[in-house]
C-alpha cells in the first residue's frame, strides 16, 4: 500500500487457534481508502479467519485491531465494525431463510423502525438490487428461502453495499462469484470497481485467479495461516500468483478438450432426460462414462434437472430414464450437503453406510478406513477425521462431500456447481480425480457456472428458462456460443 493512501484497516500479528490447528501465525495486514485489495490462497490459508477477525466476528488470541487508526483491539466486535463502516459477506450465506428479502435488510439496519419500516426496507434493498445487478428479478417480499443459492448471494451482496445511518468505508467479499453466473459475476465485480474509485474499499477473496488480478489493485497471498507475498495486482500473472500460493497441482486443463476424441454412442445410455417444451435439443442424454455439462445463467433449470433426475433413480413411471445409483455433490453444503453435527468421516461414509454394515451394526473400523483413504486421496486439510465437519475450511467441506460421492457405489454423479469456494490446485486434483473415474465408466453430469470448466466436459447442454436451447459437443464449445445461447433472441 502506498505511504501516502490513507489506512482504513491495520491488522498487527493476528494470531487465532482452533486447539490443536493454527489458523492463523501472526498475521499484518493493511487496507487503504480507495482501495480493492485481492487476498488468495488455498483452502484452510487462513483467509476467512482472518476475515472474520476484520468482521468482529471472532477473537484473535494475539494481535492489534486498527481501524482509522484508533486500536479497538479490547473492544473490536460485529458492533463495533459496523459503526466503524467495515462490513462483510461472508463465503457461507448469512441471510435469515425465513424472512423476505425487505425484512433481512431490516435485521442489517435496526434503526428502519416505526410505521411503514418495511416499504422503506424494501426500496432500500430494491434500489442496491438495481444498481448492482440489474435484471435480477428479486421482489422484496420474496422469501430468501424460496430462493436459489444465486440470488441468495445477490441479496447478501446488495444488503452489504446499503447505507442508512452507519457509515460504509470497507466492504470483505469472500468469494463472492461463487455462486453467480458469468454476467452476474461481471456486473458484481463492474460494481466493485466503481465503489474504489468512488473513494471506498473492498477485500476480495476469490479462487477464480483471473477475477483478482483484473479487478484488485494489491494482491496478499496467504499460506498455512501467513502472508506470504504482497505487491501489485499488475506485477503478477496467473502463473506467478499460482506459484506464490505453492503446492498446486500442474495445470492440465489446457489441453483437456483432447476428449472430444471420444464419440458419442459408442456405449450405453444411463440417463434419459426431457425439458419442458419441445424441439431440437430438449432430450438429454448421457451414455455411460461420460461427463456431461449443464450451463446456462444460474436458476434456469439445471439445478431442478439434476434434482428430478436423483429423485427419478430407482422409480418407474417418472418419465426419466436412470440405468444406475445415483449420487448427489450438492453446491449448497450448508442447506443440501453436510450433516453439521457429525464428523468429516462420518459425512465421507453417509452414502456409503450399507456396505459397512456387520450384522446390524454399522462398522467404526469400516468408516474410518473409508475416512482415512479418502483425506489421502482428495487431501481434506485437518489432523482428525473425528472432528466435526465445522472444523473444516468451507472449500475442505466441499471436498468431504465430493469423496462422499466418489467413493460410494454411484455409477451415476450428479454435481451442482460443486466448485463454490474450492481452490486453484484442488480443482486441479478433482478435474483429474473425475476424469478417471469417468474412463473407467462412471458417468457425470455437471452443472458449472464457470465457463471454463465445461472444458472438462465431453458434451455440454445450455439451458435457458427451464428448457435445453443448445446441444454442443465439445468441440463446438465456446464461451460466446454459451452465452449467446443464454439469452432470448430479441427482435
Amino acid at each position: 500500500m502506498p505511504e501516502s493512501q490513507l489506512q482504513i484497516v491495520n491488522l498487527e500479528g493476528v494470531a487465532k487457534s482452533f486447539g490443536a490447528v493454527r489458523a492463523l501465525g501472526g498475521v499484518d495486514l493493511k487496507v487503504g481508502e480507495g482501495e480493492c485489495l485481492g487476498l488468495v490462497g488455498h483452502n484452510g490459508a487462513g483467509k476467512s479467519t482472518l476475515m472474520n477477525v476484520l468482521a468482529g466476528t471472532l477473537e484473535p488470541d494475539n494481535g492489534v485491531i486498527g481501524i482509522h487508526g484508533a486500536d479497538l483491539t479490547n473492544r473490536y466486535s460485529v458492533t463495533i465494525a459496523h459503526q466503524h463502516g467495515v462490513r462483510c459477506v461472508f463465503q457461507e450465506l448469512s441471510l435469515c431463510p425465513n424472512l423476505t428479502v425487505a425484512e433481512n435488510a431490516r435485521v442489517f439496519h435496526p434503526k428502519l423502525k416505526n410505521w411503514g419500516w418495511k416499504k422503506r426496507a424494501g426500496d432500500l434493498i430494491i434500489a442496491k438490487l438495481d444498481e448492482i445487478f440489474p435484471g435480477h428479478e428479486i421482489g422484496a417480499n420474496d422469501v430468501v428461502g424460496d430462493l436459489t443459492i444465486g440470488k441468495r448471494q445477490i441479496v447478501e451482496i446488495a444488503r452489504a453495499f446499503t447505507v442508512t445511518d452507519e457509515p460504509l468505508h470497507l466492504v470483505i467479499l469472500d468469494e463472492p462469484t461463487s455462486s453467480l453466473d458469468a454476467v452476474a459475476a461481471k456486473q458484481l465485480l463492474s460494481f466493485v470497481r466503481r465503489v474504489v474509485e468512488g473513494g471506498r474499499s473492498c477485500i476480495l477473496i476469490s479462487h477464480l485467479l483471473g477475477e483478482i488480478i483484473e479487478y484488485s489493485d494489491r494482491i496478499v497471498v496467504m499460506k498455512d495461516g501467513e502472508v506470504v507475498e504482497e505487491k501489485r495486482a499488475g506485477d503478477f500473472t496467473r502463473d506467478s500468483l499460482v506459484a506464490a500460493m505453492g503446492n498446486v497441482a500442474e495445470d492440465k486443463n489446457t489441453e483437456v478438450n483432447n476428449q472430444c476424441e471420444k464419440i458419442r454412442g459408442e456405449t450405453s445410455v444411463v440417463v434419459r432426460a426431457h425439458t419442458n417444451g419441445a424441439g431440437e435439443g430438449a432430450e438429454l442424454l448421457a451414455h455411460e462414462g461420460e461427463i456431461i455439462g449443464l450451463a446456462g445463467l444460474a436458476g434456469n433449470g439445471q439445478t431442478d434437472m439434476l434434482l428430478q433426475i436423483y429423485e427419478a433413480a430407482g422409480r418407474s413411471g417418472s418419465g426419466i430414464e436412470v440405468n444406475g445409483p445415483v449420487a448427489l455433490v450438492a453446491g449448497d453444503r450448508q442447506t443440501d450437503g453436510i450433516f453439521h453435527l457429525w464428523s468429516i468421516g462420518r459425512n465421507v461414509g453417509a452414502r456409503s453406510l450399507a456396505r459397512m454394515v456387520k450384522g446390524l451394526l454399522i462398522q467404526p473400523e469400516a468408516e474410518d478406513d473409508m475416512a482415512r483413504e479418502w483425506q489421502g486421496k482428495i487431501k481434506i486439510k485437518t489432523p482428525d477425521m473425528n472432528n466435526n465437519i465445522l472444523s473444516l475450511s468451507g472449500g475442505n467441506q466441499q471436498k468431504a462431500l465430493f469423496a462422499r460421492a466418489l467413493g460410494s457405489d454411484a455409477k451415476i454423479v450428479l454435481m451442482d456447481d460443486p466448485m463454490r469456494g474450492v481452490d486453484v490446485g484442488t480443482k486441479l486434483e478433482v478435474y483429474d480425480l473425475i476424469r478417471v473415474e469417468a474412463e473407467s465408466g462412471r458417468t457425470f453430469l455437471w452443472y458449472t457456472t464457470e465457463i471454463d470448466e465445461l472444458n472438462n466436459c465431453d458434451h455440454i447442454y445450455v439451458f435457458r428458462e427451464g428448457r435445453i436451447v443448445a446441444d454442443l459437443s465439445c468441440e463446438e464449445l465456446t464461451e460466446e456460443k454459451v452465452l449467446h445461447s443464454s439469452f432470448k433472441e430479441t427482435t
